[in-house]
């Protein structure tokens, strides 16, 4: 998957038919000069096909394909030689060239597929995915890095059970790529440890903020900040507090079919908060059969059309989300979202939780 969405000139494998194109290539030739009555002075056509074999092959396919190129320019049956040696020789260097490339590009695949094996591995220890179910609350998440090559960015989102109820964050630090994650890292570490220590959402928040607050002072002319959403379930799921850290706040899907943005008292983003300045405040929604929550970073609610427009989330939500379980929510808006604005350049990021009714029996 990961490949794919990379495509061939951003590290993922060449398609079929750059694979086949040095045989394809070798065949054609040879076939030509064989059919034409007369010689055909197409023997340069050969000098590509090591060249084209380095796109796909290792070393030693490189040079059985400059070997197979050699017999045929000096088979006599081919005539391809002709009148000298001076298209073979030509043809010998390039041929030990590609092969000497194919090694060196080899060996820098087999590096680069390392370092991305560990970057997975990375992602999943940073940012794991949620699972299906935390408690009461069926859960899916999407992560979509927006630098090329990467698979960590500088969203972030975390599901945990705690003595209170389920908790969840989604937030989104200050800059992307690379340099996010040890903000990332440490702001997710906060939040799993505040989650079992802390009586109440507001409480979490402030520990998130403080812990931005404390990191920022050990790295000199740096400000590290990050706009969050956190939410905290009843335990009976029948109600969620929501607070809202300068991030776009996160929306409500009724069974009805209707989408509405919580509209909740906004606080500063975590990392920013002025000393004395007034506690975070949360809001208590009731939940219904069949409600569920839509959470997305500003690489959602900001992708931008052509024509400049912003993503329209809240309106599109209602058609996306009919009869679709978490996961396939969150596939079908991000499908939607490159419809609208096919080159997205940030991080996008999306977490659906379903409640369970209150009463009503846990699905499977």
């Amino acid at each position: 998957m990961e490949a794919e969405r990379r495509g061939w000139l951003r590290g993922a494998p060449p398609p079929g038919w750059v694979r086949a194109l040095p045989v394809l290539l070798l065949v054609g030739v040879g076939a030509a000069t064989l059919a034409s009555p007369d010689p055909l002075d197409i023997g340069f056509l050969l000098g590509a096909i090591p060249a084209l074999a380095v796109l796909s092959y290792g070393p030693v396919a490189t040079a059985l394909l400059g070997a197979a190129v050699v017999v045929l320019l000096t088979v006599p049956a081919f005539r391809l030689d002709d009148p000298g040696q001076t298209d073979l020789l030509t043809v010998c260097f390039v041929a030990l060239l590609s092969v000497f490339v194919a090694f060196v590009r080899h060996r820098r695949d087999v590096q680069l597929d390392t370092e991305r094996t560990v970057a997975e591995a990375a992602q999943r220890a940073v940012v794991p995915p949620v699972p299906e179910r935390v408690g009461p609350v069926r859960c899916a998440g999407l992560y979509r890095a927006a630098e090329r090559g990467t698979l960590v960015g500088g969203d972030f989102f975390d599901v945990r059970e705690s003595p209170h109820g389920v908790r969840a964050v989604l937030g989104d630090v200050r800059g992307h790529g690379l340099a996010a994650i040890a903000t990332v890292a440490s702001l997710l570490g906060a939040f799993r440890e505040a989650v079992l220590d802390q009586p109440d959402l507001e409480s979490v928040a402030a520990r998130l903020d403080r812990r931005l607050v404390v990191d920022s002072a050990q790295v000199t002319h740096t400000e590290l900040f990050a706009t969050a959403v956190l939410l905290e379930f009843a335990k009976d799921a029948a109600a969620v507090r929501v607070l809202v850290c300068g991030h776009p706040p996160p929306v409500l899907l009724r069974d009805d079919g209707t989408a509405s943005e919580v509209t909740a008292v906004p606080w500063t983003p975590l990392g920013l908060a002025l000393p004395g300045a007034d506690p975070p405040v949360g809001r208590v929604l009731e939940l219904h059969p069949g409600d569920r929550l839509f959470l997305a970073s500003d690489g959602v609610w900001e992708a931008r059309n052509g024509a400049g427009t912003f993503y329209p989330l809240a309106e599109r939500l209602p058609a996306l989300t009919d009869g679709a379980d978490p996961a396939a929510t969150a596939s079908r808006v991000w499908a939607d979202v490159l419809r609208h604005s096919p080159a997205v350049r940030d991080d996008v990021t999306m977490l659906v939780l379903a409640p369970d009714a209150p009463g009503r029996p846990r699905s499977r």
